[in-house]
Protein backbone atom coordinates (compact mmCIF):
# COMPACT_ATOMS: atom_id res chain seq x y z
CA UNK A 1 0.00 0.00 0.00
CA UNK A 2 2.66 2.49 1.12
CA UNK A 3 4.57 1.83 -2.59
CA UNK A 4 1.37 2.20 -4.11
CA UNK A 5 0.46 5.47 -2.74
CA UNK A 6 4.17 7.01 -3.25
CA UNK A 7 4.01 5.92 -6.82
CA UNK A 8 0.07 7.85 -7.29
CA UNK A 9 1.61 10.56 -5.46
CA UNK A 10 4.74 10.95 -7.40
CA UNK A 11 3.09 10.64 -10.94
CA UNK A 12 0.58 13.36 -9.64
CA UNK A 13 3.90 15.65 -8.53
CA UNK A 14 5.58 14.56 -12.04
CA UNK A 15 2.10 15.76 -14.26
CA UNK A 16 1.41 18.81 -12.74
CA UNK A 17 5.07 19.59 -13.15
CA UNK A 18 5.01 19.02 -16.57
CA UNK A 19 1.59 21.03 -17.09
CA UNK A 20 2.78 24.16 -15.43
CA UNK A 21 6.14 24.04 -16.85
CA UNK A 22 4.69 23.49 -20.81
CA UNK A 23 2.86 26.93 -20.04
CA UNK A 24 -0.78 27.75 -21.30
CA UNK A 25 -2.77 25.55 -23.57
CA UNK A 26 -4.03 26.59 -26.68
CA UNK A 27 -7.64 27.00 -25.54
CA UNK A 28 -6.96 29.18 -22.50
CA UNK A 29 -4.31 31.28 -24.59
CA UNK A 30 -7.26 32.07 -27.50
CA UNK A 31 -9.53 32.70 -24.14
CA UNK A 32 -6.70 35.20 -22.86
CA UNK A 33 -6.71 36.97 -26.45
CA UNK A 34 -10.40 37.07 -26.45
CA UNK A 35 -10.63 38.38 -22.52
CA UNK A 36 -7.99 41.61 -24.00
CA UNK A 37 -9.53 42.44 -26.86
CA UNK A 38 -13.16 42.67 -25.39
CA UNK A 39 -11.71 44.76 -22.68
CA UNK A 40 -9.85 47.00 -25.01
CA UNK A 41 -12.90 47.08 -27.21
CA UNK A 42 -15.24 48.61 -23.94
CA UNK A 43 -12.91 50.55 -23.13
CA UNK A 44 -12.57 51.74 -27.11
CA UNK A 45 -16.31 52.81 -27.03
CA UNK A 46 -16.57 53.83 -23.30
CA UNK A 47 -17.10 57.33 -22.49
CA UNK A 48 -13.11 58.10 -21.85
CA UNK A 49 -12.06 56.32 -24.62
CA UNK A 50 -14.35 57.25 -27.43
CA UNK A 51 -12.84 60.76 -27.16
CA UNK A 52 -9.48 59.58 -27.68
CA UNK A 53 -10.84 57.41 -30.33
CA UNK A 54 -11.28 60.48 -32.20
CA UNK A 55 -8.58 62.88 -31.87
CA UNK A 56 -6.69 59.34 -32.69
CA UNK A 57 -8.32 59.20 -36.26
CA UNK A 58 -8.52 62.94 -37.11
CA UNK A 59 -4.54 62.63 -36.14
CA UNK A 60 -3.86 59.63 -38.13
CA UNK A 61 -6.41 60.55 -41.15
CA UNK A 62 -4.61 64.03 -40.81
CA UNK A 63 -1.43 62.33 -41.59
CA UNK A 64 -2.46 59.81 -44.33
CA UNK A 65 -3.93 62.81 -46.44
CA UNK A 66 -0.69 65.18 -46.14
CA UNK A 67 1.07 62.02 -47.15
CA UNK A 68 -1.21 61.38 -50.06
CA UNK A 69 -1.88 65.34 -51.24
CA UNK A 70 2.07 66.02 -51.04
CA UNK A 71 3.05 63.01 -52.95
CA UNK A 72 0.89 62.79 -56.25
CA UNK A 73 0.40 66.65 -56.53
CA UNK A 74 0.32 68.55 -59.81
CA UNK A 75 0.12 71.85 -58.12
CA UNK A 76 3.65 72.68 -59.88
CA UNK A 77 2.22 72.21 -63.36
CA UNK A 78 -0.67 74.31 -62.68
CA UNK A 79 1.93 76.97 -61.39
CA UNK A 80 3.98 77.17 -63.92
CA UNK A 81 1.13 77.46 -66.41
CA UNK A 82 0.35 80.64 -64.36
CA UNK A 83 3.53 81.67 -64.81
CA UNK A 84 4.05 81.21 -68.56
CA UNK A 85 0.21 83.19 -68.98
CA UNK A 86 1.71 86.40 -66.69
CA UNK A 87 5.16 86.58 -69.02
CA UNK A 88 3.06 86.19 -71.98
CA UNK A 89 0.43 88.80 -71.53
CA UNK A 90 3.74 91.17 -70.37
CA UNK A 91 5.19 90.38 -73.49
CA UNK A 92 1.89 91.26 -75.96
CA UNK A 93 1.18 94.34 -73.75
CA UNK A 94 4.93 95.71 -74.71
CA UNK A 95 4.16 94.60 -78.39
CA UNK A 96 0.97 96.88 -78.55
CA UNK A 97 2.52 99.33 -76.66
CA UNK A 98 5.52 99.65 -79.03
CA UNK A 99 2.93 99.81 -81.75
CA UNK A 100 -0.01 101.94 -81.64
CA UNK A 101 1.07 104.31 -78.96
CA UNK A 102 1.79 106.98 -81.02
CA UNK A 103 0.11 106.55 -84.00
CA UNK A 104 -3.36 105.15 -83.38
CA UNK A 105 -4.25 105.30 -79.60
CA UNK A 106 -7.58 104.35 -80.00
CA UNK A 107 -6.57 100.73 -81.13
CA UNK A 108 -3.86 100.57 -78.41
CA UNK A 109 -6.60 101.07 -75.73
CA UNK A 110 -9.15 98.55 -77.80
CA UNK A 111 -6.62 95.69 -77.53
CA UNK A 112 -4.96 96.38 -74.34
CA UNK A 113 -8.35 95.90 -72.99
CA UNK A 114 -9.18 92.69 -74.89
CA UNK A 115 -5.59 91.44 -74.02
CA UNK A 116 -6.75 92.79 -70.00
CA UNK A 117 -10.02 90.71 -70.41
CA UNK A 118 -8.82 87.51 -71.93
CA UNK A 119 -6.11 87.43 -68.99
CA UNK A 120 -8.62 87.90 -66.53
CA UNK A 121 -10.60 84.63 -68.12
CA UNK A 122 -7.96 83.11 -68.12
CA UNK A 123 -6.84 83.93 -64.26
CA UNK A 124 -10.79 82.83 -63.31
CA UNK A 125 -9.99 79.55 -65.17
CA UNK A 126 -7.27 79.04 -62.98
CA UNK A 127 -8.44 79.86 -59.82
CA UNK A 128 -11.70 77.76 -60.25
CA UNK A 129 -8.89 74.50 -61.08
CA UNK A 130 -7.40 75.62 -57.71
CA UNK A 131 -4.79 77.77 -57.93
CA UNK A 132 -4.38 79.77 -54.91
CA UNK A 133 -0.69 80.89 -54.80
CA UNK A 134 0.06 78.00 -52.50
CA UNK A 135 2.46 75.11 -53.01
CA UNK A 136 0.89 71.98 -52.18
CA UNK A 137 3.48 71.59 -48.92
CA UNK A 138 2.21 75.37 -48.00
CA UNK A 139 -1.78 74.41 -48.38
CA UNK A 140 -1.58 70.80 -46.68
CA UNK A 141 0.43 71.50 -43.66
CA UNK A 142 -0.51 69.22 -40.55
CA UNK A 143 -3.15 71.59 -38.87
CA UNK A 144 -4.30 72.71 -42.04
CA UNK A 145 -5.32 68.51 -42.74
CA UNK A 146 -6.10 67.81 -38.72
CA UNK A 147 -9.01 70.87 -39.62
CA UNK A 148 -9.96 68.97 -42.58
CA UNK A 149 -10.50 65.35 -41.16
CA UNK A 150 -12.62 67.49 -38.22
CA UNK A 151 -14.67 68.76 -40.96
CA UNK A 152 -15.14 65.67 -42.65
CA UNK A 153 -16.17 63.78 -39.46
CA UNK A 154 -18.28 66.28 -38.28
CA UNK A 155 -19.90 66.89 -41.88
CA UNK A 156 -18.80 70.56 -41.57
CA UNK A 157 -17.31 70.87 -44.81
CA UNK A 158 -16.06 74.32 -45.56
CA UNK A 159 -14.66 73.50 -49.04
CA UNK A 160 -11.55 75.82 -48.60
CA UNK A 161 -9.40 72.68 -48.71
CA UNK A 162 -10.32 69.99 -51.11
CA UNK A 163 -7.93 66.99 -51.83
CA UNK A 164 -6.85 67.41 -55.36
CA UNK A 165 -5.34 63.62 -56.36
CA UNK A 166 -7.47 61.00 -57.21
CA UNK A 167 -5.96 58.71 -53.93
CA UNK A 168 -7.66 61.64 -52.06
CA UNK A 169 -10.44 61.92 -53.25
CA UNK A 170 -10.96 57.59 -52.91
CA UNK A 171 -9.16 58.31 -49.51
CA UNK A 172 -11.94 60.99 -48.11
CA UNK A 173 -14.82 58.43 -49.19
CA UNK A 174 -13.54 55.60 -47.10
CA UNK A 175 -12.68 57.90 -44.15
CA UNK A 176 -15.98 59.42 -44.08
CA UNK A 177 -17.67 56.23 -44.35
CA UNK A 178 -16.02 55.08 -41.14
CA UNK A 179 -15.45 58.24 -39.64
CA UNK A 180 -19.00 59.56 -39.34
CA UNK A 181 -20.33 56.93 -37.33
CA UNK A 182 -17.31 57.52 -34.66
CA UNK A 183 -18.29 60.77 -35.09
CA UNK A 184 -22.11 60.40 -33.92
CA UNK A 185 -20.92 58.06 -30.96
CA UNK A 186 -18.77 60.61 -29.78
CA UNK A 187 -20.85 62.84 -29.78
CA UNK A 188 -23.36 60.70 -27.72
CA UNK A 189 -21.03 59.52 -25.49
CA UNK A 190 -19.10 62.96 -24.45
CA UNK A 191 -22.53 64.89 -24.17
CA UNK A 192 -23.41 62.81 -21.73
CA UNK A 193 -20.30 63.13 -19.43
CA UNK A 194 -20.67 66.68 -20.01
CA UNK A 195 -24.30 66.66 -18.62
CA UNK A 196 -23.31 64.64 -15.70
CA UNK A 197 -20.33 66.87 -14.77
CA UNK A 198 -22.41 70.05 -15.55
CA UNK A 199 -25.38 69.00 -13.61
CA UNK A 200 -23.00 67.71 -10.55
CA UNK A 201 -21.60 70.88 -10.40
CA UNK A 202 -24.67 72.45 -10.42
CA UNK A 203 -25.57 70.87 -7.54
CA UNK A 204 -22.50 71.83 -5.84
CA UNK A 205 -23.21 75.11 -6.10
CA UNK A 206 -26.75 74.89 -5.20
CA UNK A 207 -26.02 73.24 -1.94
CA UNK A 208 -23.65 75.36 -1.38
CA UNK A 209 -26.32 78.37 -1.31
CA UNK A 210 -28.86 76.39 0.12
CA UNK A 211 -28.89 76.39 4.07
CA UNK A 212 -28.97 72.36 5.40
CA UNK A 213 -31.27 71.73 8.18
CA UNK A 214 -30.05 71.60 11.52
CA UNK A 215 -31.93 67.91 12.90
CA UNK A 216 -32.57 65.29 10.17
CA UNK A 217 -33.03 61.44 11.04
CA UNK A 218 -31.23 60.60 7.59
CA UNK A 219 -27.78 59.62 6.46
CA UNK A 220 -25.47 61.35 4.02
CA UNK A 221 -26.20 59.24 1.10
CA UNK A 222 -30.41 59.50 2.06
CA UNK A 223 -30.03 62.78 1.78
CA UNK A 224 -27.51 63.28 -1.25
CA UNK A 225 -30.21 60.95 -3.01
CA UNK A 226 -33.03 63.11 -2.21
CA UNK A 227 -30.75 65.94 -3.42
CA UNK A 228 -30.39 64.63 -6.75
CA UNK A 229 -33.57 63.48 -6.99
CA UNK A 230 -34.89 67.40 -6.09
CA UNK A 231 -32.68 69.47 -7.86
CA UNK A 232 -33.16 69.99 -11.58
CA UNK A 233 -30.51 71.95 -14.04
CA UNK A 234 -33.04 74.14 -15.73
CA UNK A 235 -33.02 75.34 -18.99
CA UNK A 236 -31.91 78.59 -18.52
CA UNK A 237 -28.50 77.58 -16.91
CA UNK A 238 -27.41 75.37 -20.20
CA UNK A 239 -28.75 78.43 -22.52
CA UNK A 240 -26.42 80.65 -20.45
CA UNK A 241 -23.54 77.97 -20.53
CA UNK A 242 -23.81 78.03 -24.61
CA UNK A 243 -24.56 81.24 -24.92
CA UNK A 244 -20.91 82.10 -23.00
CA UNK A 245 -19.21 79.31 -24.55
CA UNK A 246 -20.02 81.15 -27.87
CA UNK A 247 -19.11 84.80 -26.80
CA UNK A 248 -15.95 83.39 -25.71
CA UNK A 249 -15.38 82.05 -29.24
CA UNK A 250 -16.64 85.34 -30.87
CA UNK A 251 -14.19 87.38 -28.92
CA UNK A 252 -10.87 84.82 -29.66
CA UNK A 253 -11.78 84.68 -33.53
CA UNK A 254 -12.65 88.20 -33.55
CA UNK A 255 -8.82 89.51 -32.18
CA UNK A 256 -7.23 86.88 -34.26
CA UNK A 257 -8.45 87.05 -37.63
CA UNK A 258 -9.11 91.12 -37.35
CA UNK A 259 -13.16 89.97 -38.05
CA UNK A 260 -15.99 92.12 -36.84
CA UNK A 261 -17.77 91.13 -34.15
CA UNK A 262 -20.90 90.02 -36.62
CA UNK A 263 -18.85 87.79 -38.74
CA UNK A 264 -16.97 86.61 -35.61
CA UNK A 265 -20.16 84.98 -33.94
CA UNK A 266 -21.53 84.39 -37.79
CA UNK A 267 -18.68 81.98 -37.74
CA UNK A 268 -18.96 80.05 -34.67
CA UNK A 269 -23.04 79.45 -34.32
CA UNK A 270 -22.29 77.85 -38.24
CA UNK A 271 -19.87 75.98 -37.10
CA UNK A 272 -20.83 74.31 -34.51
CA UNK A 273 -24.16 74.04 -35.71
CA UNK A 274 -22.39 71.95 -38.71
CA UNK A 275 -23.58 74.45 -41.38
CA UNK A 276 -20.07 75.48 -42.70
CA UNK A 277 -20.83 77.64 -45.30
CA UNK A 278 -16.89 78.09 -46.20
CA UNK A 279 -17.13 82.32 -46.45
CA UNK A 280 -14.99 82.64 -43.54
CA UNK A 281 -12.62 80.08 -42.15
CA UNK A 282 -9.70 80.75 -39.31
CA UNK A 283 -6.22 80.91 -40.53
CA UNK A 284 -6.41 83.34 -43.71
CA UNK A 285 -5.71 86.89 -42.18
CA UNK A 286 -2.25 87.56 -40.42
CA UNK A 287 -0.53 90.23 -39.67
CA UNK A 288 3.28 90.15 -38.90
CA UNK A 289 6.42 88.19 -39.46
CA UNK A 290 5.38 84.54 -37.98
CA UNK A 291 2.47 84.21 -40.22
CA UNK A 292 3.21 80.45 -40.58
CA UNK A 293 3.71 79.88 -37.13
CA UNK A 294 0.57 81.57 -35.70
CA UNK A 295 -1.56 80.24 -38.82
CA UNK A 296 -0.25 76.63 -37.35
CA UNK A 297 -1.56 77.58 -34.05
CA UNK A 298 -4.64 79.09 -35.11
CA UNK A 299 -5.90 76.15 -36.59
CA UNK A 300 -4.77 73.44 -33.99
CA UNK A 301 -6.94 76.06 -31.47
CA UNK A 302 -9.93 76.26 -33.56
CA UNK A 303 -9.44 72.30 -34.05
CA UNK A 304 -10.07 72.00 -30.01
CA UNK A 305 -12.96 74.75 -30.09
CA UNK A 306 -15.19 72.93 -32.35
CA UNK A 307 -14.36 69.27 -31.11
CA UNK A 308 -15.57 70.76 -27.38
CA UNK A 309 -17.85 72.89 -28.85
CA UNK A 310 -19.99 69.85 -30.26
CA UNK A 311 -19.89 68.38 -27.06
CA UNK A 312 -21.74 71.21 -25.36
CA UNK A 313 -23.87 71.68 -27.73
CA UNK A 314 -24.58 67.81 -27.03
CA UNK A 315 -24.51 68.76 -23.21
CA UNK A 316 -27.07 70.71 -23.95
CA UNK A 317 -29.34 68.53 -25.62
CA UNK A 318 -29.52 65.53 -22.99
CA UNK A 319 -29.65 68.80 -20.07
CA UNK A 320 -32.78 70.38 -21.79
CA UNK A 321 -34.19 66.96 -22.93
CA UNK A 322 -33.99 66.03 -18.74
CA UNK A 323 -35.06 69.42 -18.09
CA UNK A 324 -38.67 68.94 -20.87
CA UNK A 325 -39.61 65.73 -19.89
CA UNK A 326 -38.84 65.62 -15.98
Amino acid sequence: MRSIKSRSVGAYSIRSKTSYGSGLSEEDKVKIIKNCCRKVLEFLFSQVGVGGVVVSYTILGALAFQAIETEESTDHILNQEVELSRLRTVQELWNITSEFNILNSKQWQTNIQSLLMNRQNEMVGYIRSGYDQLTVEERWTFPAALMFTLSVITMIGYGNMVPRTNSGKIATIIYALLGIPVYILYFMNIGKVFANTFKWTYRQLHSCTRKKPEYTSMNDDEMEKEQDQVVVVPSTACIWFLLIYVLAGTIMFAEWEGWNYLDSIYFCVTSLLKIGLGDFVPGTNFYGEDQGEMNRAKLIVNFAYLLIGMAVIAMNYYLLKADIFI
